[in-house]
This record gives C-alpha cells, sequence and structure tokens, in this order.
C-alpha cells in the first residue's frame, strides 16, 4: 500500500480552528451499509440499543505547555511523552542554548533537570516523583500544531472531554468533544450502557507518514489501560451478540491492540504502538464514532481498515462538498465495520 493512496485535497477553509457551540450541534455523517447520510450529532443516541455498549477514552489533557527558566533566562517546553514517573520528553525551542545537567524552574515547587538534548527534543527529571499535577497547574493546554494562536481560556474546557478524568494526554480523545453532561443523562435514562478506557493521547498523533511504503512508517507508542471490570463488560457484550461502539480512534486502537496481544479483552496496563491498516482484522469495534482527519494521514487508514477504502474515499468527498468541518474541533462521522 502508499501513502499516495490515502491522499484526497482537502481546502483548508474546512480545518476547524474552534468548536461549534454547544458541542453537540455538529454535523454528523454516518456511513452505513445502505448508504451516507447527513445528520446532526444529536442523532446519534438514535443509533444506540440497550444491548450495545459504547466505549470512551477517559484520558485527560494536561496542561503540556510549560514556561521554565535557567539562569533566569525563558525558555519553552512542549511535554510530549512521560518516560516514567518524573520523566518526560519534551519539544523545545531554542535547545543551543541548553545543555545537559541545566536545572529548569518551572514553579515555586517544580523544577526539572535537563538529562538529554536531541536537537529539537529535550528529557526532563522533574524534581518530584510524579509532577502531574503541578503540570497541570504552571502549564498551558497544548492545543495542536495547525492552530497558530495562544491558547485561551475557553481552550480549557473546550479542548477536553466532559467526562476526562485521567491526566496524562497532550492531545484530546476529540471524538469525546461532542459529548454533553445532558447526553449521558439521557443515556441513563434510556438505560444505554457505556465504560471507559484510557490511552494517554501523544503528540505522535499528529506526525506525518513520510514513507511511501506506508508498512515502513514506524507508529508512536502511548500509554493505556483497560480495568477488569470495563473487559468484563466487553467480553459479556460480545458473547451475548451485542454491538460495541466505540468513540474515538484511540479507543478503537486500544481494544483492538488487546485483543490481538491476548487472544481477548483483558486487565491491561502498557504501551500500545498499533498501526491499523487496511486488511487488519477487527475483532472488538462494530462502530465507531470518530472526526474527519488530514489526507495522508494514519488515522484516515484507520478508518479506511474500518469502513472500506472505497466508501471513505467516498464518504470524504461527499463531506467536502457538503462542507463539512474536519480535525479536532470539528464535525464527525459514525462508521460501521465493513
Amino acid at each position: 500500500m502508499k501513502l499516495s493512496d490515502f491522499d484526497f485535497d482537502l481546502p483548508k477553509e474546512l480545518i476547524a480552528f474552534s468548536p461549534v457551540y454547544p458541542r453537540n450541534s455538529s454535523k454528523m455523517l454516518a456511513v452505513l451499509d445502505s448508504g451516507i447520510l447527513d445528520l446532526c450529532f444529536d442523532d446519534f443516541i438514535k443509533f444506540i440499543t440497550p444491548d450495545d455498549l459504547l466505549v470512551f477514552n477517559d484520558s485527560k489533557v494536561i496542561a503540556a505547555q510549560l514556561k521554565g527558566h535557567i539562569n533566569q533566562k525563558e525558555f519553552e517546553f512542549n511535554l510530549h511523552k512521560k518516560i516514567f514517573l518524573n520523566i518526560w520528553k519534551a519539544f523545545a525551542k531554542k535547545t543551543k542554548n541548553m545543555h545537559v545537567g541545566d536545572e529548569v524552574i518551572f514553579g515555586e515547587n517544580l523544577s526539572a533537570i535537563i538529562t538529554d538534548i536531541n536537537q529539537g527534543e529535550v528529557t526532563l527529571k522533574f524534581s518530584i516523583n510524579n509532577p502531574t499535577e503541578l503540570i497541570d497547574k504552571y502549564g498551558k493546554m497544548p492545543l495542536p500544531p495547525y492552530i497558530k494562536r495562544p491558547a485561551n481560556e475557553s481552550d480549557e474546557s473546550d479542548y477536553q472531554t466532559v467526562y476526562a478524568k485521567n491526566l496524562g494526554s497532550v492531545a484530546a480523545p476529540t471524538a469525546g468533544l461532542h459529548f454533553t453532561e445532558e447526553i449521558f443523562a439521557k443515556f441513563d435514562e434510556k438505560k444505554l450502557r457505556y465504560c471507559f478506557v484510557t490511552l494517554h493521547v501523544g503528540a505522535g498523533t499528529f506526525l506525518p507518514v513520510k514513507t511511501e511504503n506506508i508498512l515502513e512508517h514506524k507508529m508512536h507508542s502511548e500509554y493505556s489501560e483497560i480495568s477488569w471490570e470495563t473487559a468484563n463488560l466487553i467480553n459479556e457484550t460480545k458473547k451475548r451478540g451485542g454491538r460495541v461502539i466505540v468513540i474515538g480512534t484511540t479507543a478503537l486502537r486500544l481494544l483492538e491492540f488487546v485483543a490481538l496481544k491476548l487472544g481477548e479483552i483483558a486487565e491491561f496496563r502498557g504501551d500500545n504502538d498499533i498501526f491499523i491498516t487496511p486488511g487488519f482484522n477487527f475483532k472488538v469495534a462494530d462502530m465507531l464514532l470518530t472526526n474527519f482527519h488530514l489526507p495522508k494521514s494514519t488515522l484516515f487508514m484507520l478508518v479506511s481498515a474500518f469502513a472500506g477504502t472505497d466508501i471513505m474515499k467516498q464518504a470524504y468527498a461527499h463531506a467536502i462538498e457538503k462542507k463539512y468541518r474536519f480535525f479536532s474541533f470539528g464535525d464527525c462521522c459514525l462508521l460501521t465495520r465493513k
């Protein structure tokens, strides 16, 4: 498979740089066995039955943009991957003015030592074992790199799902941004079932594929968790013939990685580097709610694998014609597995 097989012309004006309000007022393109339908997100609940199980990623975006001082000079850091309890990789500017061993002061109770410098990336060893909450206190929301404006106060909530719980992502699991507290109240009222997994989204989600042979692309890894209780819910749903409806590509990648690695869905904690391309044999997900993805991206390859390359090209051409909004703050599509 070639990278060019997943290319299409996307007008820049269709990339969303801010969300719609309220967040559940976005459009939804349903790609079903019966055809392609133009809907609104509020129609999503009509597709769910009490036999189904919705799976969400409850990772919470950490305020990963940090300003720190080295010898009273200010530097900017964008944390992108947690290596250990107190060790993070970060993208940084002006690394020529940094040295291994430098101490970076971020706040009254938070500092770090630079232990490695590799071009525009540094490794930071923080002064406390689990600095996540202090990072969240001193940092700012890390918007996607294609959004060239500073984060503002509204981004603190706009770029976070209403059910976000476990701090650790440096990018939002954006399919979940369409959901509101009111929608979850409707789920409860109708006795619709849902559960949560955790995958901490890394900055690698925005990395372009640079190899024409896509199988030569090295996928980034991300830390993820499935609890024993959630694993049981998913397995029981599948055994009863109910559908597992996954919210977002991050949750889907985790479920399919664990099913492939362990032979079934089970309790899991660890890194996940699965790269899903057409021809992949899905074992868990029956439907997927996701946003619209960029040309030549690993995520467009994933949805093509899930629903079929030809139908996804048709669906995206339709979405572009109808001026759907693309990427993190954009509209969504509901896909059935081919």
